[in-house]
Parts: C-alpha cells; sequence; structure tokens
C-alpha cells in the first residue's frame, strides 16, 4: 500500500527516537514511515512548520527534550546532530543509552570512543555516514559497528540507513573519516562542478540559464548513465573521446598533473583532517 494510503495511527510508545530532525534526520523519518518503520518519536528543538505537518499526518510525536521520553521503551535512538551540537548535548542521551536502546549516531568526526565517555563503556554503538541523495532515496551510507554492537543491531541498523539507499559496513572506524569526505561531502564537489561548468560556458558566450541546464541536465544525465552502465568509469570516458577531438582536448587540461585529480586528492585529504579535527 503506498505510505500515502496507509492508514493512519498515533503511537503513545516510541521503540524508535530520532534526535534531530534537520535535512538527513528528515529525509530518514520520512523513509522510516513509508517503510512501516516504528513507532517513531522525534527530538527537534526548533521543528519546521513541514516537519510538524508531516508528523501529525503519520502519528509521529515531536518533542522539545529528551527527558519526555521514556528511554524504556526505545529500540534504538538514531543521533542526527550536528558533531558541535553533539558535543554539548551528549550527556542529556545518557539514561537512554544506558536504559539499553541501541545507540546510531550519523555525526561527523565523532569517534565511539567518545560517545561510550558521554554514555558509558557498555552502551552498544554503531556509527554511520550518510549522505543527502538520501532525500530521493538514492544515498549510500557506510556504517561501522562498535565492540559492543550485537549482530541484531548490525541488521536493525542497515534497515534504518536502508531508507535513505545502499548501505555498506566498513571494517576499520577511521575509515568512516574517509567516507565522510568522500561521499558524505562529495555532493557538494558534484554540485560545484555543475556550477563550475555552467560558469565556463557564460565565458564562452552562453547565456546564463542556458548555460546552467545544460551543466545540470549533463551531470545529472551522466550520473544515471553511470549508474546503469556497470563498466570501469574510465571506460565511459573514453567513450566519449575522440581522437583529436574536442574532448580530447578538454581533458589534456583537466588530466594534467595539477589537473582535477590532484585537486580531488587535496579536497578529499582536507576534508577528512577536518573530520578528525572535529574529535579534539
Amino acid at each position: 500500500m503506498p505510505p500515502h494510503k496507509r492508514k493512519k495511527k498515533s503511537f503513545s510508545s516510541p521503540i524508535l527516537l530520532l534526535v534531530g530532525c534537520g535535512r538527513m534526520g528528515s529525509a530518514l523519518l520520512r523513509g522510516w514511515v513509508a517503510n512501516g518503520l516504528g513507532p517513531v518519536a522525534v527530538v527537534e528543538t526548533a521543528p519546521s512548520s513541514s516537519l510538524r505537518k508531516f508528523a501529525k499526518a503519520n502519528g509521529v510525536a515531536i518533542h522539545k527534550d529528551v527527558t519526555d521520553i521514556d528511554a524504556r521503551a526505545l529500540k534504538a535512538c538514531v543521533v542526527a546532530l550536528k558533531p558541535q551540537i553533539l558535543k554539548t548535548e551528549a550527556a542529556k542521551l545518557t539514561e537512554i543509552a544506558g536504559a539499553g536502546a541501541l545507540m546510531l549516531s550519523i555525526a561527523a568526526g565523532t569517534s565511539t570512543a567518545s560517545l561510550h565517555k558521554a554514555w558509558g563503556s557498555q552502551v552498544r554503538i554503531i556509527r554511520a555516514m550518510p549522505n543527502t541523495p538520501g532525500a530521493i532515496g538514492r544515498g549510500i551510507s557506510a556504517l561501522y559497528s562498535g565492540k559492543n554492537a550485537r549482530p541484531g543491531d548490525r541488521k536493525f541498523a542497515q534497515q534504518l540507513l536502508a531508507a535513505l539507499g545502499e548501505t555498506l559496513w566498513v571494517d576499520r572506524e577511521d575509515m568512516i573519516d574517509i567516507v565522510t569526505a568522500v561521499s558524505g561531502s562529495g555532493p557538494a564537489y558534484v554540485f560545484l562542478l555543475v556550477e563550475a561548468l555552467a560558469a565556463a560556458a557564460v565565458v564562452e558566450g552562453l547565456p546564463r540559464a542556458l548555460a546552467e541546464k545544460l551543466a545540470r541536465a549533463t551531470i545529472a544525465g551522466s550520473g544515471a548513465l553511470l549508474d546503469a552502465d556497470p563498466r570501469e568509469p574510465a571506460q565511459l570516458r573514453r567513450d566519449v573521446t575522440s581522437p583529436h577531438g574536442t574532448t580530447e582536448a578538454a581533458l589534456e587540461i583537466l588530466m594534467a598533473d595539477n589537473g582535477l585529480a590532484q585537486l580531488l586528492i587535496r579536497a578529499v585529504a582536507a576534508a577528512r583532517a577536518r573530520a578528525i579535527a572535529l574529535r579534539a
């Protein structure tokens, strides 16, 4: 039955708590409701009008403070706070963590060690790094299982993140910082490419509206082709590149020693370094 046709009901005892409902939290919430996961409650100090409307239509309770929640009823608590906010707010979740709920954090640069320090050494913690295409179900999330997490926790965490798209597991926690720099921040790199391609077209003489439409459609279409064609990206690139043609002329610039590849290496390294610095 489609989500908008499902019979609505009000939940008084949530088994799933979402702390923080910004863009990523909202995407998770909508995915859970669409997939029939719950009952769900949300803690959000400043809920948007769209969140309030969605919650009312789908029987999701919104609370201003975690103290309003009966921690004993929870199966999992998903923490979708920015890392700077989580540093100051983590202590408020100690009761929920200590009551036995699986704690699933999607905060960048926030290690399980720091979370154990706030919540206790025996708490079950899983970290995840999703990305913004999850808002349309086309995201990818990497997960890392903390030392106390059980097989059932891993399965449930993967089910929760699957609401955003693909999921995968990493074996070492430090890999999450690299994931953050590649797929977590990566959509911004792609959007910047659209901006830059459109700007280059304007410099060459195209009207801005036309340039932006061409750049946007080119990147979106290329991504769809990449998703549909299982061949290596390098082969897809070669398919577009005729010998001594226009694409080859452009790639000589982009693939030079100081070209796009080196820029991305530096960019990803900077993003990873910032994720590590957030732990300090």
